[in-house]
């Protein structure tokens, strides 16, 4: 196993912020840490990278316990939500900033960073101020920068959330680029189950310090283990122990059962509707290349419930 986490706790004034978490992590897999604000996938991403200690637990590396190595001895490198540049230096200054520490000579470092700048597609931008870049060209530079030390590990805090929605899916197509060209493992956090969903092997999905289910994304939309789980991702209509998404709700021309559509409003590629069947309402969805419904048209359903 590349890297297990065993048992980790941490408290903050006695408030244990993550509760005796395991999960590991297979080389050369992008594992998505996946949950609201306050539940403990910041301070996870921060134990394994050395920057604050833990309080039980152990965090075994290639079959080596690091827990209590400091940041800079556990060959992984972070990229942090904010980037963490240096305004005053150049693209190519930050991008090898961290080879110093590594005792490489100025000119090989020089040489190694412009070739980091090919492979990031920013050739030409050696020179530049990083103050002078997009948020998009900023993020590769601190990819650069993590990268050009050759870490076993990359982690990756909140990567895609400074990047409107254009960058954020060519991002995502970087980073999958990113694990091909340097064989590298990847763990990153996030609140956003899009970005989890687009890039992640597994989602490790957190709830209060805890773990509520380690999963691939379509088993975590499909087969969720918990109330929580099914509320987090994605839309449900919940009643009586069972679950219906949206868009399992089928209209059939017969045999089906008898609903009023109640609302209905636009999102784009798909229409959501308000349909009410037996005194509950319930969310469906219908791709726009299907027949709008009306307003207090009767419509016959079959639904795909299952149990929570």
């Amino acid at each position: 196993m590349f890297l297990e986490i065993k048992n980790l706790t941490k408290k903050y004034n006695y408030l244990e912020v993550v509760k005796d978490i395991s999960f590991s992590i297979e080389e050369k897999e992008i594992i998505c840490i996946l949950g609201p604000s306050g539940c403990g996938k910041t301070t996870i991403l921060q134990a394994i990278g050395g920057f604050i200690d833990i309080d039980g637990g152990g965090i075994i590396l290639n079959g080596k316990n690091i827990e209590k190595l400091d940041a800079e001895e556990r060959n992984i490198a972070t990229v942090f939500q904010s980037y963490g540049l240096f305004p005053h230096k150049t693209v190519l200054e930050n991008i090898i900033y961290g080879l110093k520490f590594r005792k490489v000579k100025k000119r090989e470092a020089v040489l190694e960073g412009k070739r980091m700048l090919d492979i990031l597609n920013l050739r030409g931008y050696g020179d530049k101020r990083v103050t002078a870049l997009s948020g998009g060209e900023q993020q590769r530079v601190a990819l650069g920068r993590a990268l050009i030390v050759k870490p076993k590990l990359l982690l990756l805090d909140e990567p895609f959330s400074n990047l409107d929605t254009k960058l954020r899916i060519s991002m995502r197509e970087e980073l999958l680029r990113i694990r091909e060209v340097f064989n590298i493992t990847m763990l990153f956090v996030t609140h956003d189950q899009e970005d989890a969903f687009s890039i992640a092997d597994r989602i490790i999905l957190m709830n209060k310090g805890r773990i509520e289910q380690i999963d691939s994304a379509r088993s975590l939309y499909f087969n969720p283990k918990s109330e929580f789980a099914l509320k987090f991702i994605g839309s449900s209509n919940i009643k009586d122990g069972y679950f219906v998404r949206p868009e399992s709700i089928k209209v059939t021309s017969h045999g089906g059962k008898e609903a009023r559509v109640m609302d209905k409003t636009f999102k784009g590629s798909f229409m959501e509707y308000i349909i009410k069947y037996q005194n509950s309402s319930y969310l469906m969805y219908r791709l726009n290349n299907e027949e709008e419904l009306q307003i207090g048209s009767k419509i016959y359903i079959e639904m795909g419930k299952k149990k929570i």
